[in-house]
Formats: C-alpha cells, sequence, structure tokens
C-alpha cells in the first residue's frame, strides 16, 4: 500500500512540474517576428509558409530558452506590396515601422522583399536598433556591401541567402560546361526593370564579355509585361544559345510559353525566374516549360539531398501545405527561425547588441548547409559543399519535374537540351 501511495504522489509531482513548466511557457511574453512580405507574390508567401512551420514545430517542442525561460514564437506579417507594380517603397517602410511600433516586434524577418525596400529600410532598422535577417527577394549585392563599409550604422542587418554576384557565378559555371560540351558563345540577356535585375544583367553583361562570351543583346521588360516575342525574335536573329532572365514576376511564365512556341534555339536559363520555380508552373505552362533553367538560390527549394535537414524539410513542407516547397525564400525563412533560436539561446537574451555577436558566430547545419556568417557584411557565407556553407540550387524541368544540375556535390541529374536546338 506504501509502494503505491509512493507511486501515485510521484507521477501526481511529476504531471505538477511538467504543468508548472508549461505554464510558464505560455504565460512568458512571447517572442514576436515581425515579417514585412509581398504576400500576393510567391517570394512572400513561400517565406510566410517557411516561418510558419518552423514557428510551429519549435513552439510544439517547447519553445525558447531564453536565459532559463522558454518562451514561444509568434509570427506576425505584414503585407508590404513591395512587389506590386508602382506601390512606392514608403509603404513597405510604415509596413516595417508598424512591425516595430505597434506589433512590438524583437525582430524583423523576411523582407522587404524588393532591394530598394529593403535598402531604404536599413536606416530605420538602424534607429530602432532590431536584428533583421533577410531570408527572400532581395539580391543586391549593394546590401551587405553598406554593413561593411558603415558597420556601426547598419550592424543590426543580416541577410541568410545567396545574393547577385554569387548567382553570377553560379551562372557562369554552367555557361562554361555548356560552352565546352556544345561550343555555346552567344549570350542574349532579358531583365525585369527593378533595380536588382537591372544591376544584375549588367554585371552578367560585363563578366560575359570578359571570359568571351558574344552577348548578343540586353531587353529590359517592365514589371507586368505580357509580350516577349519581340526580344526572342532577337536572340533568334542573333543565333544565341543561352537565354540568361532576370525576372520576378509571375508573367515570366508567359515568356517561356511563347519561347517554346516560338521554338526558339536557344536554352532559357533563369538567374531569378520565379514562375519556373513553382512546383505549378508545369501545368500553368502546359508543359512548355520543358528544359528552362533557374536558380533557386538555396538548397531545399527543389528536392536533393544536400543536407539531412533537406528532404526532411522538404517533407514536411509539402505535408503541412500541400505544395512542395516554390522557390527562392522557402528554404531560407524556415532556417531564419531556428538560426534565431539557436543565437537566441546562446545569448541568453533578445538584447540586440547582444544578439549581433551571438549571428556573427552561428555555426549551425541546416537544410541548404553549414550556415555561417560573414562578420564583416553579414552576408551568408556560400560554398559549392554544403559541409562548408550555403550551397544553392539550378534546377531544370525535365519531363515534368524540377531536377537540381548544380552544384555537382548534389546534383540529381544534368542538363538536357530541347530537340530543335539539337537539330541546330
Amino acid at each position: 500500500m506504501r509502494a503505491n501511495k509512493a507511486s501515485f504522489w510521484l507521477v501526481l509531482f511529476t504531471v505538477l512540474i511538467m504543468t508548472l513548466s508549461a505554464g510558464t511557457a505560455l504565460a512568458a511574453k512571447p517572442i514576436i517576428l515581425g515579417a514585412p512580405l509581398s504576400t500576393a507574390y510567391l517570394y512572400g508567401w513561400d517565406a510566410e509558409r517557411g516561418f510558419t512551420l518552423a514557428v510551429e514545430e519549435i513552439n510544439a517542442a517547447g519553445g525558447v530558452n531564453v536565459g532559463g525561460t522558454k518562451r514561444l514564437l509568434k509570427l506576425e506579417v505584414i503585407d508590404t506590396r513591395d512587389l506590386e507594380p508602382g506601390v512606392p517603397v514608403s509603404d513597405a517602410l510604415l509596413a516595417v515601422e508598424k512591425l516595430i511600433l505597434d506589433k512590438k516586434a524583437d525582430f524583423i524577418v523576411g523582407g522587404p522583399v524588393r532591394s530598394e525596400a529593403a535598402l531604404a529600410a536599413m536606416p530605420l532598422l538602424s534607429k530602432y536598433k532590431k536584428v533583421s535577417i533577410l531570408s527572400t527577394g532581395v539580391l543586391t549585392p549593394k546590401y551587405h556591401a553598406m554593413v561593411a563599409e558603415q558597420y556601426d550604422k547598419f550592424k543590426y542587418c543580416f541577410r541568410i541567402h545567396g545574393e547577385a554576384k554569387n548567382l553570377v557565378g553560379e551562372m557562369f559555371a554552367n555557361f562554361t560546361e555548356l560552352k565546352e560540351k556544345h561550343g555555346f558563345n552567344n549570350l542574349f540577356i532579358i531583365a525585369q526593370d527593378v533595380s536588382h535585375a537591372r544591376g544584375a544583367a549588367a554585371v552578367m553583361k560585363s563578366v560575359a564579355e570578359k571570359k568571351g562570351w558574344n552577348v548578343t543583346g540586353v531587353e529590359i521588360y517592365p514589371t507586368g509585361a505580357t509580350d516577349f516575342s519581340m526580344g526572342l525574335l532577337k536572340a533568334k536573329e542573333t543565333q544565341t544559345e543561352i537565354i540568361n532572365i532576370w525576372m520576378d514576376m509571375p508573367e515570366s511564365a508567359i515568356l517561356l510559353k511563347q519561347w517554346y512556341e516560338m521554338k526558339i534555339p536557344a536554352l532559357p536559363f533563369g538567374s531569378t525566374l520565379a514562375a519556373a520555380e513553382q512546383p505549378g508552373f508545369w501545368k500553368a505552362t502546359d508543359g512548355k516549360g520543358e528544359y528552362t533553367l533557374c536558380n533557386v538560390v538555396n538548397a531545399g527549394n527543389a528536392p536533393s539531398d544536400a543536407t539531412e535537414w533537406t528532404m526532411k524539410f522538404y517533407n514536411a513542407y509539402t505535408n503541412r501545405w500541400k505544395v512542395e516547397p516554390e522557390g527562392l525564400g522557402t528554404s531560407s525563412s524556415y532556417m531564419v527561425v531556428y538560426v534565431l533560436r539557436d543565437a537566441i539561446e546562446r545569448a541568453g537574451s533578445l538584447d540586440p547588441d547582444k544578439m549581433v555577436q551571438a549571428l556573427e558566430q552561428t555555426d549551425i547545419m541546416g537544410v541548404y548547409g553549414r550556415l555561417r556568417f560573414d562578420p564583416k557584411s553579414h552576408q551568408v557565407i556560400p560554398a559549392q559543399d554544403p559541409k562548408e556553407g550555403a550551397v544553392g540550387s539550378i534546377l531544370q524541368w525535365q519531363a515534368g519535374k524540377r531536377v537540381v544540375v548544380y552544384p555537382k556535390s548534389i546534383a540529381k541529374g544534368n542538363i538536357e537540351l530541347p530537340p530543335w536546338m539539337m537539330k541546330k
């Protein structure tokens, strides 16, 4: 009888401790993640889904240990509309300020998504001493360059995904391979009329010419354009073999349909190509997206075995949202939450200056490789090998599937040419 009573009191005591612990986590003020995102566009909604999945996982495991107190995470999203044509940068800045002042965000994550808006938000983050981690959209090299140049002012700004210069390097690794294998030498560039795309197109042209490529033309299209036939005809007339595309607008799907229907004998190779990144691209183009290549910036946004995390994340995202990871901003936004948890628990505090120091010391494995930040520029450190740094992913649409073809360390297939190019 005494043994039974002892067991009863032990079980009761254990339940009480667990209840008190859970109650403490629930009673403690949640850690607010403020996400300024252009939610009607791919680089907004995929980031929100990545954040939500990570927040749900971490909260289900008990939350974040802040100096001995368990605290849950709470995601607050405001639509910046900064990817929409004609929306002023000031709207995105108002969204950021509202997250800080009204929603009491402890951290700003994700965006603003457009490069111009993200750059304009940097002084605002400095003013309020809000640690921010970009995870979607913004590709301009100017962002981390400003951190390096004015560290004391912009030290609260981090970026966890790749940027334009790195993307250019990845593209040329593939261009070189195609040149050696097929003799390609003519490059045509199509870009959207936005800061990062115009800048990247200029860099691409300069680098290509220095590497001995013949740049047959550069066409710039306004956001929202729906007819790309003139640019495609110019590419065809100049015997172009690769069409390099920099577009984050959904209308880029029309570009690829026109390319297929016109049987342009040049390989469409997107550095950023939002429409082709999405799992629904095949259906949206009636299969006319076959052979399209695009850079989804970080591994995990297309299926591969980059790390032990990759397919675990891929499957969890698919199960949660009933769609496969969708493109730039998906795996990187998911990892932001885990990187913040790691830094908060090491810092033992949400103090912004302590968090800056903790984030600079980040060194964890994630969905797309080893994650570390350059301590001077706060840009995530890239690599070709996921054991060494953050790896990208370039995929090609083959028979209705997104097949990773680069980098070789995680590739699941090789680049294929359309039959009308083979005849050429």
